[in-house]
């Protein structure tokens, strides 16, 4: 069932017809999948985010500082996937704005096509191609809130161990 399913997106990705680029990309099948895809990434993105903060938020519930006996191996765990969260958040809005500037391309290619359009059908598809950017920044922002307040609390707990070894 793989294959087959393999074997439909080459078919479509190679042979389509209309509006050709990029070496096989179609600018139906651009519009058909761009919202699917920049939806897809932001949507594990945030699933991966949401997963993470939670695992970082029980981990600091239930640390025991007695049980280190070296402040790195504490840094090292108390640290540990964070970077997944800084890398979410400096990307979402980027994976957005690409989004959006894929929009805005089928926009501008079926202004073309179709040898005019009016004002109305223009704005419509810039605010449906603009969503990609807001749907990135909904990702960023509550991922760079959690990241920096999961940072302070690893920095809380890492202070709390070097006075309780003094």
């Amino acid at each position: 069932m793989a294959v087959l399913h393999v074997a439909l997106i080459l078919r479509e990705l190679f042979y389509h017809r209309q509006g050709v680029f990029m070496g096989g990309f179609s600018m139906a099948m651009l519009k058909d999948y761009v919202d699917v895809f920049v939806f897809a990434v932001l949507g594990v993105a945030s699933f991966l985010a949401l997963w993470f903060v939670i695992e970082r938020v029980i981990f600091y519930s239930k640390v025991n500082l007695k049980a280190y006996d070296d402040i790195d191996a504490l840094n090292l765990d108390l640290t540990k996937n964070l970077t997944i969260l800084y890398v979410i958040y400096s990307n979402a809005p980027y994976v957005g704005l690409l989004g959006t500037v894929l929009g805005i391309m089928v926009i501008f290619y079926d202004m073309g096509v179709s040898g005019g359009m009016d004002a109305k059908t223009i704005m419509v598809g810039l605010s449906l191609a603009l969503k990609a950017t807001a749907l990135g920044l909904a990702v960023a922002i509550p991922t760079l809130i959690a990241y920096n307040s999961l940072l302070r609390k690893s920095d809380v707990l890492s202070e709390k161990f070097r006075i309780m070894k003094k």
